[in-house]
């Protein structure tokens, strides 16, 4: 029946057909299966033009084209690439010029180079921490010996195949060093940035930011943790996603980060994931309220953030130093990190800051926030209409029934 059903021309139709758990389970497995295909084949296909503009990069540039065969080569070399390949778009010449400043981008004298070595190794060890995602993302792990045969060879690094072409263009063009730019890498890759995203970090000039708070990290954390949680923390934060009145307190800038999380989180950085605002924590009978509450991924670690609208003060260190500790004892699990506090106020002083922290055995950061938007309170419906009755009750004083009585010359007055 089913070699006639094949055989014989007829319209598929869903006949005969008992599904139950078992085949929607099946059924749910083919298409993850299927997607995942579909996405290593994109990624490699990714990979190769990339590795292929990479390579074209470095051939304009060893080859000395324009000294070769005149300034004119990467416009001809344009036009014969694109007369072998029309439907292809990646072949214009201003896309080849980028090629080419790609590569010197990273590659452009020995000192470059032992930076790309350098850098190029530290992005590799970072994300082989994680080789589970590596290979969703068609990548693979990599050694020091073999980032250093690459570089020599001028080849590309491979976790540059993993990160879209536009986006490269976008960080040769407007990073300043390889360290800002290696930044920007590490985040499009642990981010998923989209290049709009990524546009908004370097116009926000991310990468200065990051890594500037005060902490006690060097310290109170073992040096692989704390190198990275001093590099996830930055200073100042930017609230110009905020509009608050004038003379606001702790409790506005709190609700109104906590109104807008997503915006909050983003400014945070990579890794947070939000637990919760003012959790009540009972100790001895009294009741404490830590403002905010966060985990970091990366970290695995909680991180308290205590929210100050004025300069830092000594005593605020204890009092975070406290939630610190009361994390760690009631929700850190044994697979987590020390908790890490930080605090963010309106300013702070380096000197203050220090000897605040020097007795303090809990892991603990201070930033300041910059960038609230102040918007003057408008009167609310009463406090007009006791306005109007107060105009009133002086026109009835000075004999007049309403404001036309006025003669102009008082009005103008």
């Amino acid at each position: 029946m089913a070699n006639q059903n094949i055989n014989t021309p007829h319209f598929v139709s869903s006949h005969d057909f008992h599904g139950d758990a078992e085949y929607i389970t099946w059924l749910s497995e083919l298409k993850a299966r299927y997607q995942h295909i579909r996405s290593r084949i994109a990624l490699q296909a990714n990979y190769g033009l990339l590795e292929f503009n990479w390579l074209l990069g470095r051939d304009l540039v060893e080859k000395k084209a324009e000294q070769r065969w005149g300034s004119g080569v990467v416009e001809q070399l344009s036009l014969d690439m694109r007369a072998e390949y029309p439907d292809i778009k990646g072949f214009s010449s201003r896309n080849l010029w980028y090629m080419k400043q790609w590569y010197l981008f990273y590659c452009g004298d020995d000192e470059h180079l032992e930076k790309l070595h350098q850098l190029g190794a530290e992005l590799q060890a970072a994300e082989n921490q994680n080789p589970v995602k590596l290979h969703q993302l068609g990548a693979e792990l990599v050694s020091a010996t073999r980032i250093a045969e690459i570089v020599n060879k001028g080849e590309m690094m491979p976790l540059f195949g993993i990160v879209p072409w536009k986006h490269h263009v976008l960080i040769a063009s407007k990073c300043k060093s390889l360290d800002e730019a290696f930044y920007y890498l590490h985040r499009t890759i642990d981010e998923g940035l989209s290049r709009s995203e990524l546009e908004d970090l370097i116009t926000d000039n991310a990468w200065s930011n990051q890594g500037k708070a005060l902490t006690n990290f060097s310290q109170r954390l073992d040096e692989v943790q704390g190198a990275l949680a001093h590099n996830v923390l930055k200073d100042p934060y930017n609230f110009d996603f905020l509009q608050l009145q004038r003379h606001y307190d702790e409790h506005d800038l709190e609700m109104a980060l906590a109104q807008d999380i997503t915006r909050f989180l983003l400014e945070l950085g990579s890794g947070f994931t939000y637990v919760g605002r003012q959790k009540e924590l009972v100790v001895s009978g009294d009741d404490y309220f830590p403002d905010m509450l966060f985990y970091h991924i990366r970290l695995r670690c909680y991180v308290v953030i205590e929210l100050k609208v004025v300069e830092f003060m000594p005593e605020f260190a204890g009092k975070l130093n406290f939630y610190v500790s009361a994390v760690n004892r009631l929700l850190r699990q044994p697979d987590d990190n020390p908790t890490i506090g930080l605090l963010i106020c309106k300013s702070k002083d380096q000197t203050k800051v220090e000897w605040a922290f020097d007795s303090i055995q809990n892991p603990m950061g201070v930033a300041s926030y910059q960038g609230v938007r102040i918007v003057d309170k408008l009167p609310t419906v009463e406090a007009l209409q006791e306005r109007i009755r107060l105009l009133e009750t002086q026109l009835e004083q000075q004999g007049y029934k309403e404001i036309g009585d006025i003669p102009q010359s008082k009005q103008d007055d």
